[in-house]
């Protein structure tokens, strides 16, 4: 059985930038689920970024700080934190190619947002002053990372209940508990998007592509990553993602944007 190649790009983890690096729990998830995890770090050059990913047989968009208002065409709140223009940058471009070249993708957390952006969408910049009576979507205390803080509703017939077990014969949304820890979220729907999950204040919590032909696109706004391996849901959504990466092979690519030439 082939061993998936799945890049993640890196995030800064020093206050000059002068390091790059990747919560454990990401590349952990991958290696569980039968993939091999790569590290994409920041670089400048949009070329070899391009390169990089027609070597990936999947794309994973970890969590992080906030996008910039700026990506999406919004004035900054005031409320953003943690903004990364470089990490912005290489996320959005290795995005748009993979959708482009029609590489599966899982997003996490920032992902999501990154994902929805990179499909000509918006943002939320602050949940508790711009959703009326929303829920707490940060979990706190020592188990923050594990704790469930609320629940979503995820839509039947959707690759998400699908990719987590859910489905039923009934046709009925399914409820699941997820751990939380954002205040930004997805506005306005990205071309060729599609909402799979919400929490009970309204707030998008999952995303795919409606054209599942076109390839896995998923995006989840909780962190599953930090779930694995004790919630057998978590771990089916990681083998499903590192499923379709496998897959890949087995079928063609349209090449880079631009660029008519398969795989």
């Amino acid at each position: 059985m082939s061993v998936p190649l799945i890049g993640i790009p890196a995030e800064h983890v020093s206050p000059d930038d002068a390091m790059i690096g990747l919560s454990v729990t990401y590349s952990r998830a991958i290696e569980q689920a039968g993939g091999a995890p790569a590290l994409i770090p920041l670089l400048e050059d949009e070329r070899l970024l391009r390169a990089i990913c027609q070597r990936l047989d999947g794309v994973l968009l970890a969590g992080g700080g906030d996008v910039a208002a700026e990506c999406y065409g919004a004035p900054d709140s005031g409320r953003l934190t943690y903004v990364d223009r470089v990490r912005d940058r290489v996320e959005l471009l290795i995005c748009r190619s993979a959708l482009a070249e029609g590489l599966p993708v899982l997003a996490i957390c920032r992902g999501i947002q990154v994902l929805n952006v990179a499909a000509g969408g918006t943002l939320i910049q602050d949940i508790p002053s711009e959703v009326p009576l929303a829920l707490e979507h940060r979990s706190v205390g020592p188990d923050r990372a594990t704790r469930l803080a609320h629940t979503v509703e995820v839509q039947p017939n959707t690759l998400l209940a699908n990719a987590l077990g859910l489905e039923g014969g009934d046709g009925a949304a399914r409820s699941l508990p997820v751990n939380s820890t954002h205040h930004q979220a997805v506005a306005a729907l990205g071309d060729g998007l599609a909402v799979s999950a919400r929490a009970p204040d309204g707030v998008i919590e999952g995303i795919e592509r409606l054209d599942r032909g076109r390839g896995f696109v998923l995006g989840v706004q909780w962190h599953p990553e930090r779930l694995v391996p004790g919630d057998a849901r978590m771990v089916s959504l990681f083998r499903r993602f590192v499923d379709a990466c496998r897959d890949l092979d087995s079928r063609s690519r349209t090449g880079p944007p631009g660029d008519g030439s398969a795989r």
